[in-house]
C-alpha cells in the first residue's frame, strides 16, 4: 500500500554553510577531462583571454639528450617580456597621472596670480597660497640687493639676496635648477630652510632694468624635485609671475 512520505522520511537539508557541491546534488566537479573537452570545443578561448597565456606552463618537447627545446625557451622569453611590458605600462600610467596632476596645480597657481587685486596681495598669494596649490612646504621670492645691510621685510616670504646670488646659482642663462636630497639654503628659505629636502629655484626677470630675482619652491620630500625632471611647467609659472609683477609695478610707477 502506498503511503505518503512523512516529514521525518524526507532527506535532511544541507546546512546553509555547507560547500556548494553538498548543497547542489547535481553539481559536477570539473577536472582535467572536462577542461580539455571545453578547450577542444572552444579553440579560440585563449584568443578571447590572452592574459591566461602568461600563467600557463608550456610543454617541453624532448628530441634527445643533446637537443635543446628552443620553443620552450622562446615562450619563456616572451612571458618575461610580457611581464616587463606590463610593468613599464603601469609606470607610464603613473607618470602620466603625476604629470597631469602637476599641470593642474600649476594652472591653478597661475590663475591665482592673475586674480590678485594689488601688488601686496600678489606677493601674499605667492608666499602663502602657492604653498597649498602646489602641495609644497614653502615658496619664497628672492630679489638681489646691492645694499650691505638687508632690512627685515614685512612679508616673511620675500628675501633680499646678496648681489650675484642669481648668477652663482643659475649662471648667466639657465632658467631653473632642481635639487633633490639637499639641505635647504637659509639665504633662499630663511627660517624654513631646515624643512627643505628638495627644491626648485627659478629665475625671475621682471624687467631689464630691475635686479634679478628667484622664485624658490621647497618641500620636505627629498625626491619631489630632481635633476632629471622636466621644468617646462615650473618655468611657465615663473614667467606668469614675471608678467604679473611687471604689470603691477608699471601701474605703481
Amino acid at each position: 500500500m502506498d503511503r505518503r512520505m512523512e516529514p521525518e522520511d524526507a532527506p535532511p537539508a544541507a546546512p546553509e554553510n555547507a560547500p556548494q557541491a553538498e548543497r547542489e546534488p547535481n553539481a559536477v566537479e570539473v577536472g582535467a577531462v572536462e577542461v580539455a573537452a571545453y578547450l577542444r570545443a572552444h579553440p579560440d578561448f585563449l584568443i578571447q583571454h590572452p592574459e591566461l597565456v602568461a600563467t600557463l606552463t608550456p610543454p617541453e618537447a624532448r628530441h634527445g639528450d643533446n637537443v635543446l627545446d628552443l620553443q620552450n625557451f622562446m615562450v619563456q622569453r616572451l612571458r618575461t617580456d610580457l611581464t616587463q611590458l606590463k610593468g613599464q605600462q603601469r609606470a607610464l600610467i603613473a607618470t602620466s597621472r603625476s604629470n597631469l596632476s602637476s599641470q593642474n596645480r600649476v594652472h591653478a597657481a597661475v590663475l591665482a596670480l592673475m586674480e590678485a587685486t594689488s601688488f601686496e596681495q600678489l606677493l601674499q598669494v605667492v608666499t602663502t597660497d602657492l604653498v597649498i596649490l602646489l602641495d609644497v612646504d614653502i615658496v619664497t621670492i628672492g630679489v638681489e640687493s646691492a645694499a650691505e645691510t638687508h632690512p627685515r621685510l614685512p612679508l616673511p616670504g620675500i628675501r633680499l639676496l646678496p648681489s650675484g646670488t642669481v648668477a652663482s646659482i643659475l649662471g648667466p642663462e639657465r632658467p631653473a635648477r632642481l635639487g633633490d636630497d639637499i639641505d635647504g639654503d637659509v639665504t633662499l628659505f630663511g627660517d624654513a630652510a631646515g624643512l627643505v629636502r628638495s627644491e626648485a629655484v627659478l629665475r625671475l626677470t621682471v624687467s631689464e632694468e630691475g635686479p634679478p630675482g628667484l622664485l624658490c619652491i621647497g618641500t620636505r620630500r627629498p625626491d619631489r624635485f630632481h635633476a632629471g625632471q622636466g621644468t617646462e611647467l615650473l618655468c611657465f609659472l615663473a614667467r606668469a609671475l614675471e608678467v604679473t609683477m611687471g604689470g603691477w609695478l608699471d601701474l605703481a610707477a
